[in-house]
């Protein structure tokens, strides 16, 4: 695929050559090293990423079976196909060098959960892992940035109007769009969102309540009408 891509040849004319499908074509095409076929045979399957070490080892070592790889893997708790194991090994047999373990990339929750933590609750693997990504992207860099200038408001009730503009005026001058549309929606209810930054007060209790009643509604299969409602409430303190 890619000797006839060097010589010119585009992505459907190899695949009517071949008789393979476009991106299967394209994937191989563009791949400059072993590593990035093995990246997207992972990606299909996440019952096999855990299993991905044993079978880089066992495949290092000389097994090459993949018949015998699936069912080691399964004795450990795999339960995938067999085919997903000949898929992630094909390209390996093709390589002249030594396998390595893909990376496991951190998930978008983990992420979030990164940069939404205060830094003093974060082990200290969380923290570095959290730096590592933040050096690679500097839009992440500045999302966590404006992460916490908005929590530092909310925390200490310095989200007067004043600090609220200017913070929604450098999220709006930088190239976010997620925080873009965050921006829009404190604009639309600005005076709620300022009180909220600004007073002690919380309308924690009322929400509480609202959700005990839903709870003593339901709980009641339909025998509910306000009248007994309301007995059950007056009860239930």
């Amino acid at each position: 695929m890619q000797d006839l891509a060097a010589k010119g040849w585009t992505i459907s004319a190899i695949a009517r050559k071949l008789r393979l499908s476009r991106p299967t074509v394209r994937r191989f095409a563009h791949a400059e090293v072993v590593e990035d076929l093995l990246t997207k045979a992972t990606g299909r399957s996440d019952l096999l990423t855990a299993y991905l070490p044993y079978l880089i080892q066992r495949f290092n070592d000389g097994c090459t079976d993949a018949a015998r790889l699936t069912r080691e893997i399964r004795a450990q708790g795999y339960r995938g196909s067999p085919q997903t194991v000949r898929r992630y090994l094909h390209p390996l047999r093709s390589s002249a060098a030594e396998a390595q373990a893909p990376s496991t990339a951190p998930t978008v929750r983990e992420v979030t959960r990164w940069i939404t933590s205060h830094p003093d609750r974060l082990s200290s693997d969380d923290q570095a892992k959290l730096a590592d990504l933040r050096a690679r992207s500097p839009r992440l860099d500045a999302t966590a940035d404006y992460v916490a200038a908005f929590a530092q408001m909310m925390t200490t009730l310095t989200g007067t109007a004043e600090n609220l503009h200017a913070w929604m005026a450098a999220v709006d001058a930088d190239d976010l769009p997620g925080l873009h549309s965050f921006t829009h929606g404190i604009r639309r209810d600005l005076d709620a969102v300022v009180n909220g930054l600004t007073l002690p007060y919380s309308s924690g209790a009322v929400e509480g309540n609202v959700t005990r009643v839903k709870a003593l509604k339901r709980s009641r299969y339909g025998r509910a009408k306000f009248d007994l409602l309301r007995k059950i409430i007056l009860c239930a303190h």
